[in-house]
């Protein structure tokens, strides 16, 4: 009985996430320190907002993975960003992440969460996590929500790309499914 009240809380849940849409909100470009709205990011088929920090090891894991998922799919229309929501806006904290996205190559935007509005409105709780919206009538929908793939630790063991499949299903005009992955990650430090 208790599987079935969790199964059915956990359906609802997904429902309402993957219909949420997402309201306007303005991040800082960690390299200009310039304010940005989060969907001006996005391409004509959609965005991928991946949480990052540079002190989570498990971000550092998957770095190789969203460099070849941004090169992949860019060219398709969905852009992916890099969201921190763990630092702040002095140069004392933004000098690790100048260098970082220099010398990564990550190259994709950078935007800094100071207040952790975005992580709050989206719910993530783990770095990285990764929400893929697509453009609707009202603005941007989550569509997908969770964990890149099922392997953090070893990219050559993976077997199933969570993230990827969502992204290839919104590219067809399908539904994602799963919408919604467990993510494994560190846990955001929330202010």
């Amino acid at each position: 009985m208790k599987k079935l009240i969790f199964f059915f809380l956990s359906f609802i849940l997904s429902l309402s996430l993957s219909a949420q849409t997402l309201p306007e909100v303005s991040l800082t470009d960690a390299v200009t320190g310039g304010t940005v709205k989060v969907s001006s990011k996005s391409g004509d088929k959609g965005l991928v907002i991946i949480f990052h920090s540079l002190g989570c090891p498990f971000a550092k894991m998957y770095e190789s993975r969203i460099k070849d998922l941004r090169v992949r799919f860019q060219s398709q229309g969905i852009n992916i960003i890099l969201v921190n929501p763990e630092i702040g806006n002095s140069p004392d904290e933004q000098t690790p992440l100048k260098n970082f996205i220099d010398q990564s190559g990550i190259n994709t935007a950078y935007l800094i969460d100071e207040k952790q509005e975005l992580t709050k409105l989206l719910q993530i709780s783990k770095i990285p996590e990764a929400v893929l919206l697509t453009r609707g009538a009202d603005g941007l929908k989550v569509r997908y929500r969770g964990a890149i793939d099922n392997n953090p630790q070893a990219e050559t063991s993976v077997s199933d790309r969570y993230l990827e499949r969502a992204m290839n299903q919104v590219l067809r005009g399908e539904d994602p499914t799963p919408s919604q992955v467990r993510a494994v990650g560190c846990n955001i430090r929330t202010f």
